[in-house]
């Protein structure tokens, strides 16, 4: 798709030509996983956890919404948590060892791998490569960014927006 002049992009949504599609390729609940991991990588290196209810409400989400993601990423080995009155939550690694794709693929379920029934119609059956080429993709784009790359770029754009 190549946008026009009028198009434009803001969070989940494309508007283009007045009309609003909302983006497929990623649910609220890997929006949230991914914030939740930059707060995370944000503070690296220093020995005092993060408490998921900090980043709940600073990025107005669910307390118990970010828990059940965040048990999702400690089974997986993404975050260590530490217990206590001054507990919260670690990355488990370095950011610049946990790509993107690691936090959704965890947290997403609607990543679907192909099944290799393709559908007889030639029409059908370009319209479900086009999607698959698509899926693919996506999916290098975010095995190639690790947490470190994506908190580096919104670290040049905030630092762009105070350039007069």
């Amino acid at each position: 798709m190549n946008q026009s002049v009028d198009d434009t992009i803001s969070g989940r949504n494309i508007t283009a030509n007045s009309r609003t599609i909302r983006f497929p390729f990623y649910t609220a609940r890997t929006e949230y996983a991914c914030l939740a991991m930059l707060e995370l990588a944000a503070s690296y290196g220093t020995s005092a956890p993060v408490r998921l209810r900090q980043i709940a409400e600073k990025h107005n989400i669910s307390h118990r919404f970010l828990v059940q993601i965040f048990l999702q990423l400690k089974a997986a080995g993404l975050v260590r948590s530490a217990r206590g009155a001054g507990g919260g939550y670690f990355l488990g690694s370095d950011p610049k060892s946990i790509a993107v794709y690691d936090v959704v693929k965890v947290v997403d379920s609607t990543i679907q791998t192909e099944n290799g029934n393709l559908p007889e119609h030639p029409f059908l059956r370009a319209v479900h490569q086009l999607w698959t080429d698509a899926m693919h993709t996506q999916m290098k784009l975010l095995q190639q960014c690790s947490l470190a790359d994506l908190l580096e770029r919104s670290q040049e754009q905030f630092d762009a927006s105070y350039q007069i």
